[in-house]
């Protein structure tokens, strides 16, 4: 059963003097801040307020195209009224954010914080290591309860965010609900019933599904129009079948564990078996032959128009219409007796959320302040605004009013968590508008599948990053090309000896041994 966290329980307030003033200075540094707020405040390590005297602090982050500012979401507004602690955000767009970001750091021109700044490790890695990032660990441990029992509860977690070095630079988005994790399965059940089919088992069952789809005219219009299969664009697919041909997805790559030994299967024979399976899908026209040209809006359209049959995402929102045509099923066993859920993120789903600087001149303040995102209650807050006006409680779920759905561009001007990568918990408690009934249901069917642990990509120092990029960018490059033709028929599985040859010449078995070094110094 998962613990929860939620409410700080302000009936035991526990109050620490902490002289907060001179902590740094330099680039960045808060003149109003400075001038405004008494030198010695106390920081309440339980409950509200945080402080009794204001604080301000300035952050960074991203604005997503569909969001309103951050300053007029109820979460802030609210969140600052019970707090005392006064956020000034500094908005970037999602187009060029990166490259703003980048310029704070080269230029130290730095914020208090970085809020949805999506960190990779290797920034936080090396603007740790620089000194423009502080260390969290000894402050999660001391200021931020919710945080710290999740880590202990998924250890997992503390493993994806924790340098060689024992240091923790960034926070990230945590996801304790696998349906959030996963893209299900979904199936045309109509299609299926119509045909007299049942759902299938296997990958031949599933070719076989999809032969009727193409050829039986399900949709009854007379015309062979059917897309009996579709996937985002690219490579995706090979993604959402690797579990049924016993392929993982560890550590953030093509990676098995067997044993704790680290496994790059790109060039194995089981990954010779399903590119060659894609490769009889796409050629008998089985899988939809615009998957390597297709945008996402037309993807999801194919979705909401109820002529595909069988298709992956995490929830039906894009079917919604149609919702009744379809279900989701469990991975289709493979030739050799594999039958895995390889695709699913890990909890520690969306490294680098969040990150303190070193001009910060109250990092305890900051850390109460972002945990709070971390409890069921805070997350509420974040995802679904005002109890009455945005949402109402139904057995101590929130679910966005009737009202408030009438127009879901609404939900992007509330929350931050609408345009992704929002530093809070994502659990059972908070996830009824992508966790409906029938999602719960094709979770289930996956739930059998999932791996126990699924790891994040490892942190490595700086150096040792900078070889895996490297290493990868020739790697991932010619195995999404080689993939490609193999899967469309413009490369003969003849290729197969020369394939692997050739990733060996581009040192794969150099990059496993980063990764094995890397699993070997994790804390699991």
């Amino acid at each position: 059963m998962r613990k929860h966290w939620g409410s700080y329980a302000i009936s035991t307030v526990i109050a620490t003097s902490l002289v907060l003033a001179g902590c740094s200075s330099g680039a960045g540094s808060n003149k109003e801040t400075e001038d405004e707020v008494p030198s010695e405040s106390v920081v309440q390590t339980d409950g509200f307020p945080i402080v009794e005297e204001p604080v301000k602090l300035k952050m960074f982050t991203r604005i997503a195209p569909v969001n309103g500012p951050f300053k007029d979401m109820p979460v802030f507004q609210d969140y600052e009224k019970m707090s005392n602690v006064q956020v000034e955000f500094i908005e970037a767009p999602t187009d060029g954010f990166p490259e703003k970001k980048n310029l704070l750091f080269a230029s130290n021109e730095l914020p208090d914080a970085l809020y949805r700044s999506g960190l990779s490790p290797l920034e936080a890695v090396r603007y740790g290591s620089a000194g423009q990032l502080i260390p969290l660990e000894d402050l999660i441990d001391e200021y931020a309860p919710n945080l710290k029992n999740l880590m202990e509860e998924y250890p997992e977690i503390r493993a994806a965010i924790t340098t060689p070095e024992g240091h923790i630079y960034a926070i990230p988005g945590i996801v304790t609900l696998g349906a959030a994790r996963t893209d299900k399965k979904w199936i045309n059940k109509s299609w299926l019933d119509k045909l007299g089919l049942k759902e299938p088992e296997t990958t031949e069952d599933l070719y076989q599904a999809l032969v009727a789809f193409r050829d039986q005219d399900p949709n009854g219009n007379g015309k062979p129009d059917e897309i009996p299969m579709t996937a985002r664009q690219g490579l995706s697919v090979v993604t959402m079948m690797t579990g049924s041909f016993g392929l993982d997805l560890q550590l953030g790559y093509n990676i098995n564990l067997d044993n704790d030994k680290v496994d790059i299967w790109m060039g194995s024979e089981r990954n010779k078996e399903m590119l060659m399976y894609l490769n009889k899908l796409y050629k008998e026209k089985l899988l939809d032959q615009e998957i390597f040209s297709h945008k996402e809006a037309q993807y999801l359209a194919k979705q909401g128009s109820g002529n595909a049959g069988f298709f992956f995402d995490q929830t039906n929102n894009n079917f919604l219409s149609i919702q009744e045509q379809y279900t989701g099923i469990a991975p289709p066993t493979g030739p050799q007796g594999d039958r895995l859920q390889s695709q699913a993120s890990p909890v520690a789903r969306d490294f680098g959320a969040f990150a303190v600087t070193s001009v910060n001149k109250y990092p305890e303040v900051t850390m109460r302040w972002i945990d709070y995102f971390f409890s069921d209650e805070g997350s509420t807050l974040l995802r679904f605004g005002r109890e009455g006006e945005h949402y109402e409680l139904k057995d101590g779920i929130p679910y966005y009013t009737e009202e408030f759905l009438k127009d879901i561009t609404n939900q992007a001007k509330i929350t931050p968590y609408a345009g992704g990568g929002a530093p809070h918990i994502i659990s059972d408690k908070v996830a009824s508008f992508i966790n409906p009934p029938q999602v719960q249901a094709a979770q289930e069917k996956l739930d059998p599948f999932m791996p126990e642990v699924r790891y994040a990509a490892p942190m490595f120092d700086e150096q040792t990053a900078q070889q895996v990029n490297v290493l990868r960018n020739d790697i991932d490059k010619y195995y999404e090309e080689q993939s490609t033709k193999f899967i469309v028929g413009a490369l003969s599985f003849d290729k197969w000896e020369e394939f692997q040859s050739t990733l060996k010449k581009m040192k794969v078995d150099e990059l496993e041994k980063l990764y094995q070094d890397a699993y070997d110094k994790m804390e699991k």
